[in-house]
Parts: C-alpha cells; sequence; structure tokens
C-alpha cells in the first residue's frame, strides 16, 4: 500500500465518520458521498481492504453476454464509432450488463495487461456491492450518469483511474446496460472529463433510440422534435403506438417530457397529443413536416411517423440459402443450424464454427460466403495449425522489402490482405500462436493489418469466419487462447453435427456416390450403424475405396474398408457412443446448458435428464 493509498483511505474513513458535518458542494460530489455511505452501511465494504479486479471465467461470461445479445448487436455501431473519437486520448469502452459485468470491450490491445489489471476488461465486474463506488456500480445504482474521477473511487485500488458512465434504458423505461468511458491515468482536475462524458451521454442516447426502433419496428414511431429544422435529422422524442394506438415505448427524453404522469404506456395516442392513430398513415406522404400539439395544448411539436415494418417470416418460415441448404439431405438438427446462418448471412457479426474433426466445417464457410452479399469477393482459407510458427505471421500479415532475414527484395501481401472484400476462413484457429492470436485481435478490432516492417496499417474490409474442433473456451481456461479474441470471434456460433448423430447418411451416400457406383442394402446397413468418428471425411473416403474395390459397380459389404466389417447385430454407436457426442456437444458451447439444448432442439428437462442417464458431469468433461 503507497502514501497515496494510505491517505485516501484515511480521507474516506474521515467523511463518512463525519458525514453530517461534511460540507457538498455540488450534486457530484453528494452522489459520490452517498455512495460511499451505501458501500459501507448496505454492502459492508471496508475502505482500507484492498480489492483486485474481479474478472469472470469465460464460461460465465459468456452467459451474461447472451443475454444482452440483442443490444449489443444493435449497439455494434455506436460503440465503434465512440472508441474511434477517445482511443487517440488512451480511454477505452466498456458496455456492461445490469449486474455490472463488462461483456464489450474496446480497448487498445498493447496495454491489455495494465489494462485488466485495473479492471478495465472484458468480464470484469463493477457493481458497487463488489467494487465499491465506482462509474458503472454508481450508474446502476442511482439510474443516472456520473464520473467518477480518481479519488471519488471508495476502493484506493482504483484512485488512479476516471470513469464516466451513462445508464441505457429500455424503451419501457428499465435500465438494462451502462456504457463506461475509462482511462488508467488523466489530468487531476474532474472538469478534464467534462467532454468525455458529453461524448457518452450523446453516443448513449443514440444507441437507445436505435434500439428502440429496432424493438418496435413492428409498431408505429411518432418521432417528435421543437425545431423545425432538425424534426427529419435528429428528432429528439421517439413514442412507439402499437396499431391500435396504444403508447408501448419511447425514448428517455419522451419519458422526461411527461415526467409528471406515471401512467403513460398504455395510454392512447389521443391521450397525449391532438391527433389519433389513424390520422397517422395520412402523414406518410405529407410534403412538409406535421405540426402536433400536446392535450393540453401547451407545447407544439414538429412530427414525422415511421410505419410498421412488414410483419416478420416466423422462424419457420424462413427459407435456408440455396447454398447452405445443399450441405443437409434432411437433417432436423443440422438444418436448424443452417436457417439459423441464412439470418446471419448479411449481418456484420463474425462466425464462429463449431464441430469435431472432418465434421465439414471449410464446406460450411464456403457455402456461407457464396450465399452472402461478399460472394464476389475472395474466400480465403487458412489452416492456422499447418502453417509453420515460424511463418504465419508473415503469412497473414505480409511483410516489406527487408523486414526480416529472408524476406527478399520485394513486398509481399499477406493472407488477411488478400480476403480484403470477401471472407477470411480462420480454419483450427484455437492452434493459432498466442502472439499472432494478439495482432489478429487488432486486425478484428481496427479493420487494419500493419505488414511486419510497415509503419502505416492498411485498412481491410473482410467478413471472419473461424473454426475449431476443440472448445474455445477450455483453450481459453488452459491460457491457451485469448479470452477477448473468442468474443471478437463469436459474434454467432455454428455448431455442426457429427456425422454419427445425423438422420440424413443414406442421402449423403448417395451424393458421394453421384451415380459412379451402386451400393448394396447390406453395405449401406453397415455405413449407417458406423460411428464414423472421422465424420463426413472419413465417409467419403471409405466410398472411395469401395469403389475402387467393387465389381460391375455394386458396392458390397466386402467392398468396404476394414474399420467397417463389424459384425451385423452389433451397433457400434452404444450408449458410451451417444455419452461422447452429448459430452461434446456440452464443450463446444462451454456448458452452457441452455444454449446446449436449444442447438440440440430439446427442452432443457430432456437435456438434464440423458445427461442424468449418462452420469455425465462438469468434472468429466
Amino acid at each position: 500500500m503507497n502514501l497515496s493509498q494510505r491517505e485516501h483511505i484515511a480521507n474516506v474513513v474521515a467523511r463518512i465518520e463525519n458525514r453530517n458535518a461534511a460540507r457538498v458542494v455540488n450534486p457530484q460530489e453528494e452522489a459520490v458521498q452517498a455512495s460511499w455511505l451505501r458501500c459501507v452501511s448496505e454492502h459492508g465494504l471496508d475502505p482500507a481492504r484492498l480489492q483486485d479486479a474481479r474478472i469472470l471465467p469465460a464460461h460465465q461470461l459468456l452467459e451474461h453476454r447472451q443475454q444482452l445479445d440483442e443490444l449489443r448487436f444493435v449497439a455494434q455501431h455506436g460503440l465503434q464509432t465512440l472508441y474511434q473519437q477517445i482511443a487517440p486520448a488512451g480511454y477505452i469502452l466498456l458496455l456492461a450488463d445490469a449486474q455490472g459485468v463488462a461483456v464489450d470491450y474496446l480497448g487498445d490491445a498493447n496495454a491489455e495487461v495494465s489494462l485488466r489489471r485495473a479492471g478495465l476488461f472484458l468480464g470484469s465486474q463493477w457493481s458497487e456491492a463488489l467494487s465499491g463506488t465506482c462509474a458503472v456500480g454508481t450508474a446502476l445504482a442511482t439510474g443516472n450518469a456520473i464520473t467518477v474521477h480518481q479519488t471519488d473511487h471508495f476502493d484506493a485500488t482504483h484512485i488512479p483511474l476516471t470513469c464516466s458512465a451513462v445508464p441505457l434504458f429500455d424503451s419501457q423505461g428499465v435500465m438494462q446496460a451502462v456504457l463506461d468511458i475509462s482511462a488508467l491515468t488523466s489530468p487531476q482536475p474532474r472538469s478534464s472529463q467534462h467532454l468525455v462524458m458529453q461524448l457518452a451521454l450523446g453516443q448513449a442516447r443514440r444507441i437507445e433510440n436505435a434500439w428502440l426502433l429496432h424493438r418496435h419496428r413492428q409498431d408505429w414511431i411518432l418521432k417528435l422534435s421543437r425545431t423545425y429544422a432538425w424534426a427529419d435529422v435528429h428528432p429528439e422524442y421517439l413514442l412507439a403506438f402499437d396499431v391500435s394506438g396504444q403508447l408501448v415505448g419511447m425514448n428517455q427524453p419522451a419519458r422526461q417530457l411527461f415526467s409528471g404522469r406515471d401512467d403513460l404506456l398504455g395510454s392512447p395516442l389521443s391521450a397525449l397529443f391532438r391527433t389519433s392513430i389513424d390520422q397517422l398513415p395520412s402523414w406518410l406522404n405529407a410534403s412538409e413536416v406535421h405540426q402536433l400539439e400536446d392535450i393540453r395544448g401547451e407545447q407544439r411539436f414538429f412530427a414525422r411517423t415511421q410505419p410498421p415494418a412488414a410483419p416478420r417470416i416466423r422462424s419457420a418460415e424462413v427459407k435456408t440459402a440455396p447454398a447452405l441448404a445443399a450441405l443437409s439431405g434432411g437433417d432436423t438438427q443440422l438444418d436448424r443450424q443452417l436457417q439459423r446462418a441464412t439470418r446471419l448471412l448479411n449481418t456484420p457479426l463474425n462466425v464462429l464454427v463449431q464441430g469435431e474433426t472432418g465434421s465439414g466445417k471449410e464446406y460450411f464457410a464456403r457455402a456461407f460466403h457464396q450465399a452472402s452479399s461478399r460472394r464476389k469477393g475472395p474466400f480465403i482459407a487458412i489452416n492456422c495449425a499447418a502453417i509453420p510458427a515460424t511463418l504465419i505471421e508473415s503469412e497473414l500479415f505480409g511483410y516489406l522489402p527487408g523486414s526480416f532475414s529472408g524476406a527478399g527484395n520485394r513486398a509481399r501481401s499477406g493472407l488477411i490482405q488478400a480476403a480484403h472484400g470477401g471472407t477470411l476462413f480462420l480454419d483450427e484457429i484455437g492452434d493459432m500462436p498466442l502472439e499472432m492470436q494478439t495482432r489478429l485481435l487488432r486486425v478484428l478490432a481496427e479493420q487494419e493489418v500493419l505488414p511486419i516492417g510497415a509503419r502505416q496499417a492498411q485498412k481491410v474490409d473482410l467478413r471472419v469466419i473461424s473454426a475449431s474442433h476443440h472448445a474455445l473456451t477450455e483453450r481459453v481456461a488452459q491460457g491457451a487462447f485469448r479470452e477477448d479474441l473468442l468474443y471478437r470471434l463469436q459474434g454467432a456460433t455454428i455448431t455442426l453435427p457429427p456425422l454419427r448423430a445425423r438422420q440424413d447418411i443414406n442421402g449423403l451416400i448417395d451424393q458421394m456416390l453421384n451415380g459412379k457406383a451402386l451400393i448394396s442394402d447390406a453395405a449401406r446397413q453397415t455405413l449407417c450403424c458406423y460411428s464414423w468418428p472421422g465424420n463426413l471425411r472419413e465417409l467419403h473416403h471409405a466410398l472411395q475405396y469401395a469403389q475402387a474395390m467393387c465389381e460391375q459397380g455394386m458396392i458390397q459389404r466386402a467392398d468396404l474398408p476394414d474399420a467397417l466389417q463389424l459384425p451385423q447385430s452389433v451397433a457400434p454407436l452404444s450408449l458410451s457412443g451417444e455419452a461422447e457426442a452429448l459430452r461434446r456437444q456440452l464443450n463446444a458451447v462451454g456448458w452452457n446448458q441452455s444454449e446446449a439444448a436449444r442447438q440440440l432442439g430439446i427442452s432443457r428437462m430432456t437435456l438434464y435428464r440423458r445427461m442424468g442417464k449418462f452420469g455425465i458431469k462438469r468434472k468429466d468433461a
């Protein structure tokens, strides 16, 4: 404990003991003092006890991230835009959920060690109950934006930090998350953070508005402004009304506009303004902004309306993209994954493909690329386990002449640059060396690549699909894979089922033979009963072998490879095989049992019964 920490602890204790006599100068100091009191009286924290940063393990963080998936998707562009504004000044950006857990993080990869130690990192916990007075925790406790600057923090561990946080509310006024801008060091005066807070407030409001428009796209949206010039460009108030004219949501400024009323939700449009829901369609074709008065005639606004979007097609009716549909011969589990993939085709999300070796991960990636809007761009596939560690940096990032021994006298573009405008497929990403993971993280975060020996980064536009037969959450726990990289890659996860669990093996056999040979019923039955540890790759090789061995174009059971020559009465996929398949599925989703049940198309209770049947527990994984 250093001198400044001891002095801070003494100051906190003195302020708490003499709270009645303490002179509060402004609302900021009042909020900080109230938080210090809560830390002691409600949370039982001791200012003399220093707390290390608390960062959740990967599997727990995944659950927090999944619960906020929709907001994170909508907020992605806003977070990137804000980070580009603050990064040159050394700030990082966190998005924390309602429990104070950082579920998104944008920061300098070169300062990772210091940021992780300070808790300014993905998975960090910043509730008042755990960390004392802090921007995220105090914003959650009060519902108000706040800057907690240096010695405003309760815990002396955090006094070098400056943090400005703004709560994010949904359209019903429920706090869902907190947007936080923080820095490891800053100038001493708290006023130095005024501009940072204004940037955070502005972007938080834009994210809330985007979220409201996304959540209420099936409703009428009334956009109001007090000035004519801003009615189209940047409306202040957003209100959502269902088709019957009842208020179903609004943004924070609109909520403040009607702050004297507690019964707003469910109110008809005609109870708030001098109009009705039946009049809104007539405003759509108006060449000028419409003028609108509140019901009391006290306030006048300039208004625009946005009609409900066309009804969404239900998930069961979504037609899988043809290029993806061709991967399945009618397997229910795979069809469900391909249908999800179709929804993801033209989103900005990176995709992680999980599946056993030989289960068709690269086939999926190529089909996904072909079905997407990037189909005219290049598809670059890289096997991260096949490139020697000594070459992987130059292969991926390229280099300038003479930048290292053997570089040659010509610059060479890397494979990442070659994927510009298209799709980069990183196979066996779990085997990428850690030092390369750091450089890849920068590519994903900044959308730029720095060749070896270069000083100027080059912008790249690409979509990343990665694949691994490893459970990457386990690789993170082993220290072999970067946690922050995992969450950059895992914008969405597609899990390909093993061949032994698929219902369409007959169709796959016919597809692979492609009319080049016939197959007897006995041989087909043998193929259908085999457990296929090598999955599709092994089936393909087995059929190629059988075609070479067979006579007169008819594959008999005796023509199959020796490994398949099992007694007809023996079912190779025993209960132990089913148990292993279930373990792999659980590993693939980081033992998130809700997600495993969803991907398997079963209820959680069915999953629990199967786990009990096979004696599967977490320690067995």
